[in-house]
């Protein structure tokens, strides 16, 4: 079994941010405006934070 690396890639286009999310011979492309990029950005900021704080608590 082939292990692939995933890449993201983050581009400026005139009026939008462009993610390409590549793995192996898959490609995803997503292009979002300013509002949709802002949003994305706050949610990713707010679920590594609860990742962060989960990882911390300890389960017996």
């Amino acid at each position: 079994m082939e292990k692939y690396e995933r890449k993201i890639n983050v581009d400026l286009e005139r009026n939008r941010i462009r993610l390409v999310i590549s793995y192996g011979e898959d490609e995803e492309i997503i292009k979002l405006n300013l509002h949709e990029a802002r949003d994305l950005l706050g949610k990713l900021d707010e679920t590594l934070e609860d990742y962060e704080q989960r990882k911390n608590v300890r389960i017996d």
